[in-house]
């Protein structure tokens, strides 16, 4: 938060108002001929004239960095326009610039000073820390403030969440807010329980959450007696968890003409589809003729897992997209290893205009990243929910860059 989203609301700020000079310059020398060209230069019109480009960082940033950002922000700019991200259609809704503002524990808002949002002259991008600001200073730098870091506060949600997801969170969000701190914790594992339960009863994948028992100093602060535990828990039928926006009812995305959809291994058996790859580490029921499981598992507990599988996967989507047939590639959430499996098999097996084509463009192809970039470009412009790790990714990559010689021995 210090540095990157930063960087990237700099680029897009840069990349947004490249792309509406571009619109503006066209619409003058079409001279108002062209009806897009007037949509694109009316969306001109309304942007500020001093549509702020400028790179935003924190204040315990040191000079030094600055100066290395800013050397390479029109590079980064210039990758992205180049990459085929959908910039015009955030032009067209965004009339501000974006900036970065941030927030932490001894961060102090007077409410009541506060001004309207629709009066600022940018869309803020609210940057909450959960690590707490300190005044030391730091070796080595001129910054006079640091943070001590509070491990997992940003990421790594798994070791820190108590089993909650995002959706969980977000359909119970006022309901784990309004039971205050003490009773957070038994709030959480009670909202984690009735959803286990509920896919239990479904068949579905409902492995048993367990979190380790904080450490805490022997104080009367942190004894609880029986009754005070039986106070703490919460009748689960007062929970109304709202399953509409539940992963299990997200229905499957495919990706234009290519054949190819990614959703989770618990919409795999309800899919209209001709196969299906399942990535997840539980197997489903499907015909054995146009299944293929390959249990695989993040980069976070095995480096390789993707990087062995991925040669058994890209022979199966051949052989099945050879014959005109539906794939689905699944996984347990549908964000990360489905994803990543996917670009293998896009960038494997179609061409730079995503036809099906068995291979022969990669196989003339060098695959650079920038290449893989723009690829997975196109992915998330139909799965929105996707979330590849960059493990997952090099893994990928690497099987792209140095497993050319083994796609040539794919069956046809």
């Amino acid at each position: 938060m210090s540095k990157t989203i930063p960087i990237w609301t700099c680029v897009l700020n840069r990349s947004i108002q490249n792309h509406r000079e571009r619109m503006r310059q066209s619409a003058l020398v079409n001279d108002g001929e062209s009806s897009t060209c007037d949509k694109y230069y009316g969306d001109t019109r309304q942007m500020p004239i001093d549509w702020d480009c400028s790179l935003h960082l924190p204040l315990w940033v040191s000079g030094t960095e600055r100066a290395s950002i800013e050397k390479r922000l029109e590079e980064w700019t210039q990758q992205l326009d180049a990459s085929g991200a959908d910039i015009s259609s955030l032009a067209s809704c965004l009339k501000k610039p974006l900036r970065p503002l941030w927030i932490s524990q001894k961060t102090v808002i007077w409410l009541n000073e506060v001004p309207d949002h629709e009066s600022w002259d940018f869309t803020p991008i609210i940057l909450v820390s959960a690590s707490s600001p300190s005044g030391v200073v730091q070796r080595r730098t001129s910054s006079e403030f640091s943070w001590n870091y509070i491990p997992g506060a940003g990421d790594d949600e798994e070791s820190w969440a108590r089993g909650l997801t995002p959706s969980l969170f977000w359909n119970c969000a006022y309901d784990i807010i309004n039971a205050g701190p003490e009773m957070c914790n038994q709030m959480v594992a009670d909202i984690v329980e009735k959803d286990r339960v509920y896919r239990a009863r479904r068949g579905q994948d409902a492995p048993q959450v367990t979190v380790k028992a904080p450490n805490l100093l022997p104080s009367s602060d942190h004894q609880l007696s029986d009754n005070d535990e039986s106070q703490l828990a919460v009748d689960l039928a007062n929970f109304n968890i709202d399953r509409n926006s539940s992963d299990e009812d997200c229905v499957i995305s495919w990706l234009g003409l290519t054949n190819l959809a990614v959703g989770t291994s618990q919409n795999a058996g309800v899919s209209k589809v001709d196969c299906i790859l399942n990535c997840d580490k539980e197997s489903i029921f499907a015909d054995p003729k146009a299944y293929l499981h390959l249990p695989m598992v993040t980069s976070k507990f095995d480096r390789f897992s993707l990087l062995n599988n991925l040669p058994s996967a890209v022979n199966f989507a051949k052989l099945n997209l050879s014959e005109g047939k539906t794939l689905l590639i699944c996984c347990d959430n549908g964000e990360d290893i489905s994803v990543c499996i996917c670009l293998a098999i896009l960038t494997a097996l179609f061409d730079e205009e995503g036809t099906f084509d068995g291979g022969n463009f990669f196989s003339e192809t060098c695959i650079t990243k920038l290449e893989m970039r723009r690829r997975l470009i196109t992915i998330c412009k139909y799965v929105v929910n996707a979330r590849p790790s960059r493990g997952n990714l090099k893994q990928v990559f690497n099987f792209l860059s140095g497993g050319r010689a083994g796609l040539t021995n794919m069956p046809t």
